[in-house]
């Protein structure tokens, strides 16, 4: 039989609850405020408490913060006969299993007891996942070193060759497969790896900023150019730079490019003296360049300039055997991040997992698994807090009335409020989630009247 502790300064709720808790099969400890209860929760080691949190003396809060300081792991139910925001928020975040406001319905509390003891129950029968002997940092944010899948062991061994050596890199993968942590490992394990990395995104940038960014300027070579700078491939010396998103440059740009990689050096804009570049190029798309050549959009030149070697990442759902080993990973990553303790994996998670088919891959899983992790209640990552989102419809679709369906501002506006409360407005880990730049971010928090909660 499962013992609760209730603790409570009302002597008459104590009386209902025993009385209720004991019918259902429950052996109950009392305790008539909170130094009193931590000292039954050390003699009697209760499976579950029960806490109000107006109380003299220690209030509920304050004793849910003592018991969690305990080496074992007990639910807390805390109750409070006022609707607070902030007071149910702050419970929550310290680790209460459930925030119930008085008078509690006797369904409700028994169902919320029932919950919380097999949370209990579900964690003591897994194994934990997560070892706490933690990889380095730089470990941590490779999610690309994890998995089993051929293709990936195939590109790992490409990857012990040419990082030995400079010579250019095309890297081809959908969105959300790991590009940039491909041109990372490059960098890092070769020959480059005391040099610097200089990333660069061409999508979020005009031709003319373009230009600038990647060669510099001189002062006064355009308006508000107050002082010479210098461009990324100046910055990347001896080093790698890193061109993100190289299909949505100008044909201009691509010219100069070219010219930089045939010369081997580059001018600034505005500039008169040549600066040699040393630096080896690592190129990234997710699009198909060699159609894009037929449609005149892209120099073929170019092209085979910068493929002097190629890696074409799979997708997560031509790698569904690596998903176990991802998840794991995340929570390693995430746990650390977030300051959680979420170590096993529920029943049934890693098959569900499997049968979707992540149409934003491994970026998808992450945030799938980071989402989780935060509803978490317990050290388990529970199959009820994945939400997958369905991109290829349901059969409920068709049967939707057109009067249900929202706009696409709305949905987007959700979603990016969604993002920002679960990271807790850490803008710059929501722009990432979100795959958009903070620019971007602030300027759609501002467009949609965004707000951040209250903050405790």
């Amino acid at each position: 039989m499962e013992k609760i502790l209730v603790i409570d300064d009302d002597k008459i709720i104590r009386k209902l609850f025993k009385i209720a808790l004991v019918k259902a099969g429950y052996i109950v400890v009392e305790a008539e405020n909170g130094s009193d209860g931590l000292l039954q929760v050390h003699s009697e080691r209760p499976d579950l408490i029960i806490t109000d949190y107006q109380m003299p003396g220690m209030n509920g809060l304050e004793v849910l913060a003592e018991v969690r300081k305990l080496k074992f792991r007990v639910p807390v139910i805390m109750l409070t006969g006022f609707g607070d925001v902030v007071l149910t928020i702050k419970s929550i975040q310290q680790g209460a299993f459930e925030f119930l406001e008085k008078p509690v319905k006797p369904e409700v509390l028994q169902s919320t007891i029932r919950k919380a003891l097999l949370s209990v129950s579900t964690s003591k029968n897994l194994t934990e996942v997560v070892s706490k002997n933690l990889p380095t940092e730089g470990m941590l944010e490779s999610n690309i070193l994890v998995g089993k899948a051929q293709q990936m062991k195939e590109i790992f061994k490409n990857i012990g060759l040419i990082s030995m050596n400079k010579v250019n890199v095309l890297i081809q993968g959908e969105t959300g497969t790991g590009k940039e942590l491909i041109a990372r490992l490059i960098h890092y394990s070769g020959i480059t790896s005391d040099k610097p990395l200089v990333v660069v995104n061409c999508s979020a940038l005009t031709e003319t900023l373009l230009e600038s960014e990647l060669f510099g300027h001189v002062k006064g070579s355009f308006t508000d150019s107050i002082r010479d700078k210098k461009g990324k491939f100046e910055l990347a010396g001896d080093g790698t730079i890193f061109l993100d998103e190289i299909s949505e440059i100008s044909l201009n740009t691509q010219v100069k490019l070219l010219r930089v990689i045939q010369e081997l050096e580059f001018e600034k804009v505005g500039g008169e003296q040549p600066i040699p570049m040393k630096a080896r190029i690592i190129a990234a798309t997710n699009k198909n360049l060699e159609e894009l050549i037929k449609q005149g959009k892209f120099r073929e030149d170019l092209y085979y300039r910068l493929k002097v070697f190629t890696i074409n990442l799979p997708s997560l759902k031509e790698r569904k055997e690596d998903i176990n080993d991802l998840v794991i990973h995340f929570l390693h990553k995430l746990n650390k991040r977030f300051n959680r303790n979420v170590t096993k994996i529920g029943d049934g998670v890693i098959e569900l997992l499997q049968k979707h088919d992540w149409p934003g891959n491994v970026r998808e899983l992450e945030n799938a698994v980071l989402q989780a992790i935060i509803m978490a209640k317990n050290d388990v990552l529970e199959k009820e807090h994945i939400i997958l989102n369905d991109r290829g419809g349901s059969e409920d679709d068709s049967e939707m009335h057109v009067n249900q369906l929202q706009t696409l501002s709305f949905v987007e506006r959700n979603h990016i409020k969604r993002v920002l409360d679960l990271v807790r407005w850490n803008k710059l880990e929501a722009s990432r989630i979100l795959d958009i730049t903070r620019p971007t971010l602030n300027a759609k928090i501002e467009k949609y009247n965004l707000a951040q909660g209250p903050v405790v």
